[in-house]
């Protein structure tokens, strides 16, 4: 029950953040953002625990508010904005991998506290970096592709909530396969594997929907300009 409130806490912290982000700083807040999810979430991703009787990984919150900012950007900047926003994201996730893995090389000094935590939550970066890179590059553009279809279908500002749900329930299904197969495959037990396949995606949609609100109230704010 400590999970579950927390994990509400969580989101709508999350959430508050990103509008609070969105508001202040405008479009460029929201690249900002992509950049510190994307870190974010590979990082929290390390974490596991329970509920529901089910084991989960942390990162599904902030990872989900990435589908988010694309999709905004789409709805308001166009394709090109949301397509710039993948490669941010990409290059911001490329360049903290390589620069923590060479963080990692220094010799510590003897009196050091911070090499061996280090190494256990950035250790695994390599592996979970390539399963997020993945993922993320090709849900994402995916995700972008059909809103962008979605758009000319259910052009209708009250038929928001079709354009981010509709792209996002295959997108993410295709994220989490992609990246439990590539990051956890082989290191958990195969009945742990399917429990962190089915709740990453179960918990990455449910954020998603849950986010819809959060969607219709970032495009009706007034930002600063570029």
């Amino acid at each position: 029950m400590f999970n579950l409130t927390l994990g509400v806490v969580f989101a709508i912290v999350n959430f508050g953040l990103f509008l609070l982000c969105y508001r202040l700083f405008g479009r460029m807040g929201l690249y900002a953002w992509i950049g510190m999810a994307t870190v974010l979430a590979n990082i929290q991703v390390v974490k596991t625990i329970e509920m529901f009787g089910l084991v989960m990984t942390l990162g599904n919150t902030i990872y989900a508010s990435i589908y988010l900012v694309s999709d905004l950007l789409n709805e308001k900047y166009g394709e090109k904005a949301a397509k710039k926003a993948v490669w941010f994201g990409f290059f911001t996730l490329i360049a903290t991998t390589i620069i923590m893995q060479l963080v990692l090389l220094f010799d510590p000094v003897e009196t050091d506290i911070a090499q061996k935590p280090m190494e256990m939550l950035f250790g695994l970066m390599p592996r979970l970096a390539l399963g997020s890179l993945c993922a993320y590059l090709l849900s994402q553009f995916v995700d972008v592709k059909i809103y962008s279809w979605l758009k000319k279908k259910c052009p209708k500002p009250n038929q928001l909530w079709i354009r981010n749900n509709g792209s996002t329930l295959f997108s993410q299904l295709l994220d989490s396969f992609t990246f439990c197969t590539i990051a956890f495959l082989g290191v958990y037990p195969m009945e742990v594997w399917w429990q962190i396949l089915l709740t990453t995606y179960l918990i990455k949609f449910v954020v998603s929907a849950a986010s819809t609100p959060v969607l219709y109230i970032a495009r009706s704010m007034k930002v600063p300009e570029d």
